[in-house]
């Protein structure tokens, strides 16, 4: 989810937490649970820091190894224990296991979006992406809003109301879980065509996009109030040029790789090389590519330069060419 969705999780999980009356009991042990679920609830990005060492480090570690199984008991370790040198806490483990929710919570409904996370690390290496809803969910992050808001005027009841919210996100979650499997098999029977077919949620609760991949091609589709509308396609054709095949090599290409198994290739021959962009399809909009990777080989297959990104085709297209001055 996005870091505002975290945010007010963290604090609505404060707010949960006064139905334990170990967190109620002192005010203390009050202040160092907000700590715990706030903090608890962006750790696990803190792997946003690899961006200082380029965007190649950061697409290969982000959701790596700080959203994996083992991290879900360290990092509230950590945290408990920083928080314990500074708030004096009545009950260690309360603050533990109330850090902990937070943390489990954040790697957990991260696998419900597009982007996933590898949670099954270090057993597995497997990205988790569910597509069941978007980054930024408006519902979650409204029935939030509206438990805050009570919680304002009802003061008293922070507990029962954020038990009230989370239900209603649970009940929430799985709906959208049977809507997902209900569009996915609405959409084999609409598309009628033989593939590998992911449906990918939006924000907006009735539009879904779809991907259908075919032996020849990938197709892209958007799906709205149950109406199909096709909306870009790319070939497969350049999967064996060689120049795909070598531009694996280089560190950008190898990192998008990595991260996406919807990755697919355009080759373009120039006048002094070629230039291979990998395209992720699941981020297909508005008839553009945003998550690209870019090689730039010279006539005999050699790398010359490479980068990775959220870019637009202009920015991409200028990106390519100061390179390659």
């Amino acid at each position: 989810m996005d870091t505002g969705t975290h945010f007010v999780m963290g604090i609505g999980l404060y707010g949960l937490a006064h139905l334990d009356p170990t967190v109620t009991s002192h005010p203390d042990m009050l202040y160092a649970t907000l700590l715990g679920t706030v903090i608890g609830s962006q750790v696990p990005d803190l792997d946003t820091l690899y961006r200082i060492k380029g965007n190649a480090t950061y697409v290969r570690n982000h959701r790596g190894w700080t959203h994996s199984s083992p991290m879900i008991l360290i990092w509230p370790t950590i945290i408990s224990l920083f928080i314990s040198l500074f708030v004096p806490v009545q009950s260690f483990y309360t603050l533990w296991l109330w850090t902990g929710l937070a943390i489990f919570i954040h790697i957990f409904i991260d696998c419900f979006n597009t982007y996933g996370t590898q949670a099954l690390r270090p057993f597995k290496r497997n990205w988790i992406s569910l597509n069941i809803i978007n980054i930024f969910d408006p519902v979650i992050f409204g029935l939030h809003l509206l438990g805050f808001l009570s919680w304002y005027f009802y003061r008293a009841n922070g507990g029962l109301i954020f038990a009230v919210v989370y239900s209603l996100i649970v009940l929430y979650v799985i709906w959208r879980s049977i809507e997902h499997h209900r569009i996915t098999i609405w959409a084999k029977q609409e598309a009628g065509k033989t593939g590998k077919y992911t449906v990918i949620p939006t924000y907006r609760l009735k539009n879904w996009n779809l991907i259908v991949e075919m032996e020849d091609k990938v197709q892209m589709g958007e799906i709205q109030n149950h109406q199909l509308d096709w909306t870009g396609s790319i070939s497969r054709n350049d999967q064996t040029h060689l120049a795909t095949l070598k531009s694996k090599e280089c560190n950008a290409v190898a990192s998008f790789l990595s991260f996406t198994s919807y990755g697919y290739p355009q080759v373009l021959t120039k006048k002094d090389g070629f230039e291979v962009k990998w395209l992720d399809v699941r981020y297909y909009h508005k008839k553009q590519f945003p998550f690209v990777a870019v090689a730039h080989l010279d006539q005999n297959y050699n790398i010359v330069g490479s980068f990775i990104g959220w870019l637009s085709d202009e920015q991409a297209q200028k990106r390519a060419e100061n390179m390659m001055k």
